[in-house]
């Protein structure tokens, strides 16, 4: 048996449990899966404070006077990360209204009209007109019926097109073209009401400005609805709109209760080599760890760049080639979101190409989705070292679009085990509010739901990419992600062991605790 480290002197002779790094615990009587191959199961688990104490057959005396906690069976695992998620966003789309899983444009339009909110406008996200019956755009006329001249604006489920009325284009008179933007218009050429990529975010940030409070108010209650569900890392996106300094408020306040690793827009770069701050700079809670670039648009607003010609290029590959060079001179990785095969091949292109400044650096790159691939670039991942930041989820959800879009290239779509099996690093994420901010949602969509059936995960496999993969990212992986001696004691206990249960029982796997750094976040035992 092993033994454990001399606890805190605060642990002897006294089961008296504390708040802070004197606390002791024993979590006994369940199943402990370490997800570290060298010892993947234990039958309890010790804490220290922050950290993990013990390991294999760890015994209540290990420990002078600890609290033990029975877990009648349940399974404990590292806290689940989600590494691809827009969290203010994503908190504040909660209050508004949603469009997701509407199947016409006429329930669209009925959710709209019934939509109880207050405030001179009215905000919504998750239409994708490519599920309604009638698959088409749809335009300011539509939403005028049910909105009159109060300023609508309505989000699509990618995130990537904008769905206005024409109250709303009349704040911004003529002024929406943007070099990057699309702006949908009728044969007359007037905007019909769409906007895309740039143009829609544009108008967004000019238009649609949200209150930091309001932003606050929602992250405190998004930060619930997170560790209830397992998570207690993330890395969010919404570094465009000063989410870092949201984010450090809630810290101020004790209201952040898991790990954020923060991306920066590349834009940023003067501004952060001016100070001298290099990725990782902040807090154990809180950190900014790399930069995020766009090489294109999305598979659902046809704008995903790809070989054929088709879709839009935000960002070119020697644009992003210069971009990683002078962020590896400056200390910071890059994320770059690509989604079609040809955004894609330039990313990759542009990793190859100035690999000689960010592999001695150690930076640890990430293209985020790759969802479509082509055949010959799928190894190079592997090969290159620049990780796959990718999202379960959107193997199901996108299961039409993508048969409809991309006929002819579905074997390089959604490639999960493909990927793994090349030897790539895989890390998933949610890419919330597109989909919803839900890990155990994703290891069931890799498992269960893909219909590429040969891309599917083993939930060992999905698991790691939830659990152990994400720490690489952000440099943690001897800090966290599994649970052995000396790790930070963040974890989710979960009512049934998902390894050893039937296929057909993970749907109805359930979230019972989660804990971060050694102190409970949502519902601490005892359990019923």
């Amino acid at each position: 048996m092993r033994k454990l480290p001399v606890p805190p002197r605060s642990c002897r002779g006294t089961r008296t449990v504390r708040s802070g790094h004197d606390r002791c615990v024993i979590l006994a009587n369940g199943v402990i899966r370490t997800l570290d191959p060298s010892l993947p199961e234990s039958r309890a688990l010790a804490i220290a404070g922050d950290r993990i104490a013990g390991g294999v057959g760890v015994h209540e005396t290990a420990l002078a006077s600890p609290e033990t906690v029975d877990l009648g069976g349940r399974c404990v695992l590292p806290g689940f990360t989600d590494s691809h998620v827009h969290f203010p966003t994503w908190a504040v789309a909660q209050h508004e209204v949603s469009l997701d899983g509407c199947s016409s444009l006429d329930e669209a339009l009925a959710r709209v009209a019934a939509a109880e909110t207050t405030g001179t406008s009215l905000r919504g996200f998750g239409w994708r007109s490519g599920d309604w019956n009638d698959p088409r755009d749809p335009t300011k006329d539509d939403l005028d019926r049910v909105t009159g001249d109060r300023p609508t604006a309505l989000i699509a489920k990618d995130y990537h097109s904008l769905w206005l009325n024409s109250a709303a284009l009349a704040l911004a008179g003529g002024d929406l073209e943007v070099d990057g933007g699309v702006v949908e218009r009728d044969a007359q050429g007037e905007p019909t009401g769409v906007l895309r990529e740039e143009a829609a975010w544009r108008f967004k940030d000019r238009y649609l400005t949200i209150p930091a409070a309001e932003y606050l108010d929602a992250m405190r209650a998004g930060i619930k609805v997170a560790n209830a569900r397992g998570v207690t890392c993330v890395n969010d996106k919404d570094g465009w709109l000063g989410a870092a300094g949201l984010w450090q408020q809630l810290e101020a306040q004790g209201a952040l209760t898991l790990r954020v690793w923060q991306s920066v827009p590349a834009d940023m770069l003067p501004e952060l080599r001016a100070l001298s701050l290099r990725s990782g700079f902040g807090s154990p809670l809180l950190r900014v760890g790399y930069l995020k670039v766009f090489m294109d648009g999305t598979l659902g607003s046809q704008t995903a760049s790809m070989l054929d010609g088709s879709g839009v290029r935000i960002t070119s590959g020697g644009d992003v080639a210069e971009i990683v060079r002078a962020g590896a001179a400056a200390g910071w990785p890059v994320g770059v979101h690509a989604i079609g095969d040809r955004a894609n091949r330039e990313a990759l292109d542009a990793f190859e190409r100035t690999r000689d400044v960010w592999q001695p650096a150690g930076l640890r790159q990430r293209i985020e989705h790759a969802q479509c691939l082509s055949l010959d670039d799928l190894p190079r991942f592997a090969e290159l070292g620049v990780a796959v930041s990718a999202q379960f989820t959107h193997a199901p959800s996108d299961e039409e679009l993508a048969k409809r879009y991309w006929p002819d290239l579905l074997e390089g779509t959604y490639s999960f085990r493909s990927l793994l099996e090349s030897g790539a690093l895989l890390a998933n994420g949610s890419d919330a509010p597109i989909e919803e901010l839900d890990p155990w949602a994703g290891v069931l969509a890799a498992v269960l739901g893909h219909w590429r059936v040969d891309q599917r995960l083993t939930v060992e496999q999905a698991l790691h990419a939830t659990c152990v993969a994400p720490t690489w990212l952000s440099h943690d992986e001897r800090k966290r992600g599994t649970l052995l001696p000396g790790k930070l004691a963040d974890l989710v206990v979960l009512d049934r062991d998902p390894v050893a249960i039937p296929a057909d029982e993970l749907p109805e796997v359930q979230v019972v605790a989660t804990m971060v750094a050694g102190r409970w976040v949502h519902n601490p035992p005892p359990w019923d």
